[in-house]
């Protein structure tokens, strides 16, 4: 049975006099994929902020892989294995494809400064078994040499979610990936992170929550800050709390 890499116990985070997060309990397993879902102001993304390091939780701790992490930065947590995608996508625009894989994997696997790659080396890396492999995992080839600033944003939501994996992280946390997209550039992004089902832990936020009911293996829903739901799609969907603060349908 697979044991939680990721949990959060009793995780609150106030704004003056507004609770955004309210005593949140959230565990999930290795290989595990797990959407949550809520509507705006449901606390979604400040959850996610505490997850990662950019806010810390005024109440309660998050551990990763048994270690407390409540108060170590962003970067002290993508060290550890933890690493998000924004909403809004965080390439370099002025760069191709390629370079952006590039930075990513040399930040990852060595110890020399970004900048000294960006003027020396970075044409060496072009042929490395682990970007070409990125490249044709993520539908990039085509785009390999192309800048940044020139792709859709369905073609940049690739390369940002093909940046996160080529980190390696334990745990990937996806912030509405779908976000802005096309039904044809959804399906591009879901095919690629369904190759990874069984092989990374993945917590995504989405509110297009029909396209990911294949995709995960468990929800949460939150409202106003609480969790009000945890369980399977289905279950969770159904859930009276969920129909009445989510769907705005007066249970029977």
């Amino acid at each position: 049975m697979s044991k939680a890499i990721l949990q959060a116990h009793g995780v609150s985070k106030k704004f003056g006099s507004l609770k955004a997060v309210n005593n949140v309990n959230f565990s999930v397993n290795e290989f595990e994929i797990v959407g949550i879902l809520g509507s705006n102001g449901a606390g979604k993304t400040t959850f996610f902020n505490l997850l990662t390091g950019l806010f810390f939780p005024d109440e309660g701790s998050i551990s990763l892989k048994g270690e407390d992490i409540t108060r170590m930065t962003a970067q002290e947590r993508v060290a550890k294995g933890l690493t998000r995608t924004f909403q809004l996508t965080s390439t370099f625009d002025n760069l191709n494809v390629t370079d952006n894989l590039v930075l990513v994997y040399f930040r990852a696997n060595h110890q020399t400064s970004a900048k000294e790659l960006l003027l020396t080396t970075r044409k060496s890396f072009y042929n490395n078994p682990k970007i070409l492999s990125t490249l044709e995992t993520f539908n990039l080839l085509e785009l390999k040499d192309r800048q940044v600033q020139h792709l859709s944003l369905g073609e940049k939501r690739r390369l940002e979610i093909a940046m996160a994996v080529l980190a390696e992280p334990e745990v990937l946390l996806l912030d509405e990936p779908l976000a802005g997209l096309a039904d044809s550039e959804i399906r591009g992004v879901l095919e690629v992170l369904r190759r990874h089902i069984g092989k990374q832990t993945i917590v995504l936020v989405e509110h297009k929550i029909s396209h990911i009911e294949k995709f995960v293996e468990r929800l949460m829903v939150m409202h106003e800050g609480r969790v009000i739901a945890e369980g399977g799609y289905e279950d969770c969907l159904n859930h009276p709390e969920v129909r009445r603060s989510y769907w705005q349908i007066e249970a029977d």
